[in-house]
């Protein structure tokens, strides 16, 4: 026996954005993928609460690595510091003409420090190594 064929409406909805009508930043707090529409100033997580700012627009960002948990915080790039929301540790975001690298006279870990300083501390093995000027 044929099944009889119900007409469905052809009419279409838009559910979905206009692709660029969003912007993406992540939550302070827990890390999620916040969207947000251009102009806010913050946002606020529906997962953990917390309210993230918005970076001001055509700001330049840089990326560094916490040095308390390891996290990968995202800052304007002209930020002498940035502090960790997670372990709450202040970062010195130094830029890349002010860093200088050396190994650790010890056990041959790579250290970053401020360009001039005469001695660097592993913070592997807690040694000393002299920088050469």
């Amino acid at each position: 026996m044929p099944v009889p064929i119900v007409p469905y409406s052809t009419a279409l909805v838009a559910c979905t954005p206009r692709i660029g009508a969003q912007r993406q930043l992540v939550c302070s707090g827990c890390r999620n993928l916040l969207l947000y529409t251009p102009g806010a100033t913050s946002v606020c997580c529906t997962v953990c609460n917390v309210v993230t700012s918005v970076p001001p627009s055509g700001a330049q960002m840089a990326q560094l690595i916490c040095g308390g948990c390891h996290t990968q915080l995202m800052y304007i790039r002209s930020a002498n510091s940035v502090q960790c929301p997670c372990c709450h540790t202040v970062n010195l975001a130094l830029e890349e003409n002010q860093v200088a690298h050396v190994n650790c006279g010890n056990c041959c870990m790579l250290l970053m420090y401020r360009r001039g300083g005469r001695s660097v501390k592993c913070a592997v093995c807690n040694f000393v190594t002299s920088v050469r000027v």
